[in-house]
């Protein structure tokens, strides 16, 4: 994106993988939740969608891309089905020329009218952000036997080659038209490493990996797609996907509450060596956890009345008594790295990019040295809620007979949604603290299924989200903040946000040709973002926890975006110990009655 990529053009591998690992073996994911449809990139089910078909975490095991990205880069992408790419300096087109050996798992060669296929499939039937790719297009054509080339409009950006290049891209001769936005349990032909053996819907999805993958002896995936099988299994509930973990039937569990980790693993399996205990430090930004406002909501159209209800939640209180002081308080969107505005002061070049913007900009956010009050951890910290009281009164709002009411004598009230226990806790506790003030929170928690199709739909007041933060910000900006998308069902602009200085403050950061203004203009959307309180600021960790029993490999090297489950492997397969379970054949469609 900025610069030049870290890695020759005759590497080998990336640099965090064991190019030596011999495959084979199996490996059980376990997630919470439930699927019915395998096709990824439709509207319907979007939230539902079997992990591993398009998964940042578990790999992209069907469908291949025309360029893939490296873990150990802010954003550089290296060849996959695309063997060369061609682009002008200013990026007003890409070419993408086709390794003559990429193949579909049918054996048929991947094609530019696949290419083109896709990207117009998904103009006309798929979801978000897929939807939206030819917008920015002018022209798509095919270039000689094996090449497209994309010739971009006025409305395109310096990142959008990019993200045209990590396009997955589809078989124009295996892809049902028709019916393409409509779920679907049919397995589907991709290009990727793996191809789907088993499914029974809602509970578990088998892949078996391809041993004829045309890209297993390119430098972007020595070291990959290391298992025989992979299976992932949908568990009901995380303490019961937890207790899997613990009798060996889940490979690996990755934690996220401070608690478990420290107070949980005593059972006998780690006691013994069987399951190991790997904390990871990547080196990149903190995101941001937070309680969203749904701005669309009349009463949060008001940035001082969001700022007194941020200022409400005592996270002193919550981090000592709910999570034994494990969390740091998130105060940028961009914290520890040199993206956040925290410490820096708005420079000239940042000051230029704002312009009459930094006049929205709290002063000390402007100069980098606001940050939340910190409380006595009382849940009741009397010099923090008066502050809260005086921005709720400029926001229209008083206490009147023990109630927080407006001019017209409503009380302020709302609903907090939540999707799991540990959402739950967090909220009821904050209920708490606003009640103190005379404001009536409810808390509602629902389940999966519900949570996200009302997430989609953008039906909740206020709702528990993560904002997770790459070193290379850029389109999914737009999908969050931007104008465009506050109205687009499925996309992630969750707190309604429609702000033409917020449009442009992004338009910056997409335009941005070196890494000065790239820092300047990310800074200065980060001032705006936390200067208007669009979400309740909450917590983070530094660093990354993984349980996985001993059977499991990894790299000893950990790259800048932290581990990577793809690179690992089944370690009993190096003596030819581990046979990949059969698990009981399901015929395809039929719903199994199995709880777990």
């Amino acid at each position: 994106m900025h610069g030049t990529p870290a890695l020759p053009a005759d590497f080998k591998n990336f640099p965090y993988v064991d190019p030596q690992v011999k495959k084979g073996g199996h490996i059980s994911y376990g997630v919470v939740g439930s699927f019915d449809n395998l096709n990824p990139f439709i509207l319907k089910s979007m939230r539902t969608t079997a992990r591993g078909m398009l998964d940042p975490e578990y790999g992209n095991l069907i469908y291949d891309s025309l360029m893939t990205r490296s873990r150990d880069e802010a954003f550089s992408l290296y060849g996959l089905l695309a063997e060369t790419v061609e682009w002008d300096e200013d990026r007003t087109f890409i070419q993408f020329n086709l390794n003559p050996k990429a193949r579909w798992s049918d054996g048929q060669p991947v094609t530019p009218e696949d290419v083109i296929f896709t990207f117009e499939i998904f103009r006309d039937k798929g979801r978000v952000p897929f939807a939206s790719r030819l917008d920015k297009v002018a022209k798509m054509e095919k270039v000689g036997d094996r090449s497209v080339r994309f010739t971009f409009n006025e409305k395109s950006d310096r990142e959008f080659p990019l993200l045209i290049a990590m396009t997955p891209i589809l078989p124009k001769h295996a892809t049902p038209v028709e019916t393409f936005d409509q779920t679907t349990l049919k397995f589907l032909i991709g290009s990727g490493p793996y191809k789907v053996a088993s499914v029974t819907p809602g509970e578990r999805i088998v892949y078996e990996r391809d041993p004829t993958y045309w890209a297993k002896d390119l430098p972007s995936k020595i070291g990959q797609d290391n298992y025989d099988r992979v299976s992932v299994e949908y568990f009901l509930q995380d303490n019961s996907l937890f207790e899997a973990f613990k009798k060996g039937e889940i490979d690996i569990y990755p934690e996220g509450s401070p608690n478990r980790w420290a107070r949980s693993y005593n059972f006998p399996a780690v006691q013994s060596g069987e399951v190991i205990k790997d904390t990871f430090s990547p080196k990149t930004p903190s995101g941001m956890l937070g309680f969203v406002f749904n701005t669309r909501r009349a009463m949060f159209d008001n940035p001082k009345l969001r700022q007194g209800l941020a200022l409400v939640f005592d996270f002193e209180w919550v981090n000592k008594n709910l999570y034994d002081s494990a969390y740091t308080r998130t105060q940028s969107y961009w914290q520890n790295s040199g993206l956040s505005y925290l410490g820096q002061p708005a420079d000239d070049r940042e000051l230029g990019l704002l312009g009459d913007i930094r006049n929205r900009i709290l002063p000390g956010v402007l100069d980098g040295t606001y940050r939340l009050p910190v409380t006595d951890a009382s849940g009741r910290d009397r010099n923090v809620l008066r502050e809260a009281v005086t921005l709720l009164r400029e926001a229209g709002y008083t206490i009147r007979d023990g109630q927080m009411k407006n001019a017209d004598g409503q009380q302020l009230a709302f609903e907090i949604m939540t999707q799991n226990e540990g959402q739950e806790k967090m909220a009821l506790a904050y209920q708490r603290f606003l009640a103190a003030l005379g404001i009536r929170a409810g808390v509602r928690t629902v389940d999966d299924s519900q949570y996200q199709q009302r997430s989609q739909s953008f039906d909740y007041d206020i709702i528990v989200k993560s904002f997770p933060s790459s070193l290379s910000p850029g389109i999914e900006q737009l999908g969050r903040w931007s104008s465009q998308s506050r109205d687009r069902q499925g996309s992630e602009n969750f707190a309604g946000v429609a702000d033409k200085d917020i449009d442009t403050l992004i338009n910056n950061i997409l335009q941005a040709r070196s890494q000065e203004d790239f820092t300047a203009a990310v800074r200065a959307h980060d001032r705006m973002l936390v200067s208007n309180f669009y979400a309740v600021p909450l917590y983070h960790v530094a660093s990354q926890w993984v349980g996985r029993h001993k059977r499991i490999g990894r790299p000893n090297t950990v790259p800048l975006y932290g581990y990577s489950l793809p690179t690992w492997w089944d370690a009993d397969a190096q003596t030819g110990a581990s046979p990949a379970p059969q698990p009981p054949a399901v015929p395809q469609g039929q719903q199994s009655q199995k709880g777990k």
